[in-house]
Parts: structure tokens; C-alpha cells; sequence
């Protein structure tokens, strides 16, 4: 069974290589050099700066084989081609959740590029699902664990 691809815009994907850089070339190095400092305090079997350094390298290289996963599989959205008719992949929508009355900035990306503090949210997610394919005026309701949030599509951009 093929794997479904991760969709990224093209900053996401530079911004994904960029960390991926940043892991093997700076922190390898840094954390190599915590092992060989806990290293010379003697007994690593009481040693927490040892422990720590190594689960510090096992985060760090469990992310890289991550992201190295997300890049084998990687599709780019094409921004140039995206249409402002109808909700997609890569667009920004200003909705106003209804409930709330206020107003937020959303784009619809890939599970790989999410930052939910930036307004990036997942064509996975609840929400992200329920707003593609939606044009703008549309009012959506959306079914999420916390029950269910309306938001109107008040704008869609590049």
C-alpha cells in the first residue's frame, strides 16, 4: 500500500530542511560534546547528566528520522495554482467563528507543517477538513471533540 503523501507549501518544505540541517550539523555536535563532558564525571550508571544527554540524542534523532520520513514522501502545493473560488490545500481564510465572534486567520496545510499558534492547521483536522472545498459566505459547522464550532468563510487568499 503506498503511503499518503505530506503535503507541504514550499516554505514549509524549506523550513522542514532547514531544521533537518540544523539537527545533524549543530545539535549532533552539541549533544556529542554533553556525552564527552558526562563522560569524564565517571560512573555513568549514577551519572544524570550522561542520561540526560542521552535521551537528549535520542529526541534529536528520532526528529531527524522523522523528518526525513515527512521529506521521502513530501507534495508540494503549487501556490501559484491555487484558485481563492473554493477552499484548498495552501489557501489562508479569514473566518469568523460564530460563537465567539471573532475573527481568525487560518491556512489549510499539510499534517507536516502545522503550527496551530501561526493559524497553520492540518487538512486533517476537524476543522481543516470541514472548510475544504467551501466558498466564501459559506457558514460551516464543524463537529470537534469540545462539540460543535460554526465559522464563516469570510475571505479566501493565496
Amino acid at each position: 500500500m503506498a503511503l499518503k503523501p505530506t503535503l507541504l507549501t514550499q516554505k514549509g518544505l524549506e523550513d522542514l530542511e532547514a531544521e533537518l540541517e540544523h539537527l545533524k550539523a549543530v545539535t549532533r555536535k552539541d549533544i556529542a560534546e554533553k556525552l564527552k563532558e558526562a563522560r569524564g564525571h565517571g560512573d555513568l550508571s549514577e551519572n544524570s547528566e550522561y542520561d540526560e544527554a542521552m535521551n537528549e540524542q535520542g529526541l534529536n534523532e528520532a526528529r531527524i528520522a522523522q523528518i526525513e520520513a515527512i521529506l521521502k514522501n513530501v507534495e508540494i502545493i503549487d501556490e501559484d495554482s491555487l484558485s481563492t473560488d473554493l477552499v484548498q490545500h495552501g489557501n489562508t481564510i479569514s473566518v469568523l467563528d460564530v460563537e465567539e465572534n471573532e475573527e481568525r486567520d487560518l491556512q489549510i496545510v499539510g499534517s507536516g507543517e502545522v503550527d496551530v499558534r501561526a493559524g497553520k492547521i492540518s487538512d486533517e483536522s476537524p476543522i481543516g477538513k470541514a472548510l475544504l472545498g467551501h466558498k466564501k459566505g459559506d457558514t460551516v459547522d464543524v463537529e470537534t471533540p469540545s462539540g460543535v464550532l460554526s465559522f464563516k468563510i469570510l475571505e479566501i487568499s493565496k
